[in-house]
């Protein structure tokens, strides 16, 4: 049996083509798009302002491979955490994170992950595949009709902190952004997406090359190369020397100030030394700390720091003129705070 391809698959150009070989006029393609992009129609039948024999044609040779809830969790905090099934039968969770002036939507980039951070319940799950870009896109286009029908309110920021490393999947990461903030798609400025990465060197370098515009946000833990690589594994190939040139080479070519994730740990990276540490390599490069509350995970020894600890961190990030700021986190009582994605359902 022959595979359909996934319409989404085919760029505009391609699109045309194919209806164009096949004796349908040229301007179909935009209709089509439009159903398949901003209006995220499941089947071509759906598609009203399409001839029957176009429709019949769509269905004998694509498929449209939506996403599709397998479970959706409500958190006391208002947080909803979705697990989605992808068509060919993996799972991924997405959530929606709701506060007083903004709706966010966190989104996964790979099923499972290929690194190896200690405190990270994503990181215990094998990496299967990369996400292609239509089924990042349809996990935002779920979060906006959530926000839409639970809060009555607009999706206003995206961020790519879900299950994966998303510069490990960079080019259908970006091209997601691209439909994502195209007028074609959602319409969302790049201005309101967040990119967050353990901290691929190469990776950064690449994306600043390209001008993107949306934001970059590290999760660092320790600046202390020999301490970051106890808890990421993974900075022994790609240590806090490489990370930081790189930072560097993104501020020079984005004029964007990078944001530090940074989960303070009892007996881990508690010390005034790591405060130091910390605060020196914050000066090297403009940038901003969010302190982050740790969320437990199954199998793992880590221990939040006490208030004193984290008190001091800000007392002497904002001394040396370093914004930082102590980032609650939302969902834990569903196991949707950050870490904690892991398809337990």
């Amino acid at each position: 049996m022959v595979t359909k391809k996934d319409i989404r698959s085919l760029n505009e150009d391609q699109l045309k083509e194919i209806l164009i070989s096949n004796s349908f006029k040229a301007f179909r393609t935009k209709q089509i798009i439009h159903w398949i992009w901003k209006k995220s129609v499941h089947g071509f039948d759906e598609m009203t302002n399409i001839p029957s024999n176009l429709i019949k044609f769509l269905e004998e040779n694509f498929v449209i491979n939506n996403i599709q809830i397998d479970r959706m969790q409500k958190s006391s905090d208002g947080t909803i955490k979705n697990a989605i099934k992808l068509f060919d039968g993996h799972i991924v969770e997405c959530v929606l994170i709701p506060t007083k002036d903004r709706i966010t939507a966190c989104v996964s980039s790979q099923v499972g992950c290929s690194l190896n951070c200690k405190f990270c319940a994503t990181a215990k799950l094998e990496r299967m595949r990369n996400l292609n870009p239509d089924e990042i896109y349809d996990q935002v286009v779920l979060i906006r009709q959530q926000s839409e029908e639970y809060f009555d309110r607009p999706l206003t920021n995206i961020v790519f902190m879900g299950m994966g490393e998303p510069l490990m999947n960079y080019k259908n990461v970006l091209k997601s952004i691209e439909k994502i903030t195209s007028k074609s798609g959602l319409g969302i400025s790049q201005k309101r997406i967040v990119v967050s990465t353990s901290g691929v060197p190469k990776m950064i370098k690449k994306i600043a090359d390209l001008g993107v515009k949306f934001k970059l946000a590290v999760s660092l833990h320790s600046a202390i190369n020999e301490k970051r690589t106890s808890i990421m594994p993974f900075n022994e190939k790609m240590n806090l020397s490489e990370l930081q040139e790189s930072l560097n080479y993104w501020y020079k070519k984005t004029k964007e100030i990078i944001t530090y994730e940074y989960v303070v740990w009892e007996g881990v990276n508690d010390t005034d030394a790591d405060i130091s540490a910390l605060v020196e390599f914050c000066k090297k490069i403009p940038s901003k700390v969010n302190l982050i509350q740790y969320n437990n995970i199954d199998g793992e020894n880590f221990v939040q720091a006490s208030s004193h600890i984290l008190s001091k961190y800000i007392k002497i990030l904002e001394s040396n003129k370093i914004k930082a700021t102590i980032r609650k986190s939302r969902g834990q009582d569903i196991d949707a705070a950050c870490g904690q994605l892991a398809n337990k359902s």
